[in-house]
């Protein structure tokens, strides 16, 4: 091992001001882990932080990306958890454990400390962590499919099955063919629902329909809702997958089932939502905000990995050195993930 590394910083916002920079190789203190990073999966939200901050005060110099999958490198004075040689992956919200509640934030001052926001990212050959901001990784993923699980894979497990309750015999529809929407797909069906999928393009809904989804709705070609009427004998959807935000709302209201759940997830068309209140009303919907999940949330998600053989859907892996690419990639829609590795 060399005594430097190679990490993405920006100390301005904008993919204009991201470099790759060369650092003294970090050391771990008491509780901390480092990890030889195999693996750095993209989300939508990592180009926004880029482009944006998101209203946050971001470290600087700033390393973006939350989600990793690496190995125990070394371990600081007081570590149990993981030993040398493991395997793991990050979590999307360090500290925040189990429970309802975060560890910090309030009604106020909404909590987001998150990594590669509030707290550094991983977009490094070499990141230290505290061993309780890991997980181990699932055996039956390699680093590239397990990269993806900590904001992805989470937001669709937590909007389903740990708020949710998701079980068989269930309708879900998904909107879009995205990481979060493609692992709420996977999700839902090894749970034995019957899922639908909203996309603009046909040749992504086949490949969804050939993942499992039962139904495949081309969301440009008339109302989609009305599709959905017609396909459910109007009996609507019980979850709803919202991850476009924005007036787009308003169609997850209309689609949802009578006392049906919707979860918002995205903010592609906005951050400002709106539907009709009627409508909400008279369903008694359940309207619920995912911001990811906790770590005891990630731990059952690995192991229902391991149990039924999910596998993520990798759209490209690029080198570490092509992160403009990558986010190139992002900005055109993926079919999945996209991961780059060091």
């Amino acid at each position: 091992m060399t005594d430097t590394i190679q990490r993405w910083t920006m100390d301005a916002l904008g993919r204009e001001h991201l470099r790759l920079t060369v650092d003294a190789i970090p050391q771990p203190g008491p509780h901390e882990i480092r990890v030889k990073v195999k693996a750095v999966a993209l989300n939508y939200r990592d180009k926004l932080m880029i482009e944006s901050g998101m209203g946050l005060t971001l470290p600087q110099p700033f390393t973006p990306a939350s989600d990793m999958a690496g190995e125990v490198d070394a371990i600081g004075p007081g570590v149990s958890r993981f030993q040398p040689g493991a395997r793991v992956i990050s979590t999307f919200s360090p500290g925040w454990l189990d429970g309802r509640q975060k560890p910090y934030g309030n009604a106020r001052q909404v909590p987001y400390h998150t990594l590669g926001g509030f707290y550094q990212g991983v977009l490094a050959e070499y990141v230290i962590l505290h061993e309780d901001w890991l997980v181990a990784a699932p055996a039956s993923l390699d680093d590239v499919q397990a990269s993806t699980l900590p904001c992805a894979g989470l937001t669709a497990w937590f909007a389903l099955v740990e708020q949710g309750k998701l079980h068989a015999g269930e309708t879900v529809l998904v909107q879009g063919t995205g990481g979060v929407a493609l692992f709420a797909l996977q999700i839902a069906k090894a749970h034995g629902a019957e899922v639908y999928v909203t996309s603009g393009s046909d040749e992504k809904l086949a490949r969804a329909q050939a993942l499992g989804a039962s139904h495949g709705i081309n969301r440009l070609k008339g109302d989609w809702v009305e599709a959905i009427y017609a396909l459910t004998q109007d009996r609507g959807i019980d979850h709803v997958i919202d991850t476009v935000g924005g007036p787009n709302l308003g169609n997850s209201v209309r689609a949802v089932a009578v006392g049906g759940r919707i979860s918002v997830i995205g903010v592609l068309a906005g951050a400002e939502i709106s539907a009709p209140a009627g409508l909400l009303l008279l369903k008694s919907a359940e309207i619920q905000g995912i911001g990811v999940g906790h770590r005891r949330a990630l731990e059952d998600l690995v192991r229902a990995v391991d149990a039924v053989n999910l596998q993520p859907v990798i759209d490209q892996v690029y080198r570490f050195d092509q992160l403009p690419q990558a986010l190139d990639h992002l900005d055109r829609g993926p079919f999945g993930k996209i991961v780059l590795t060091p």
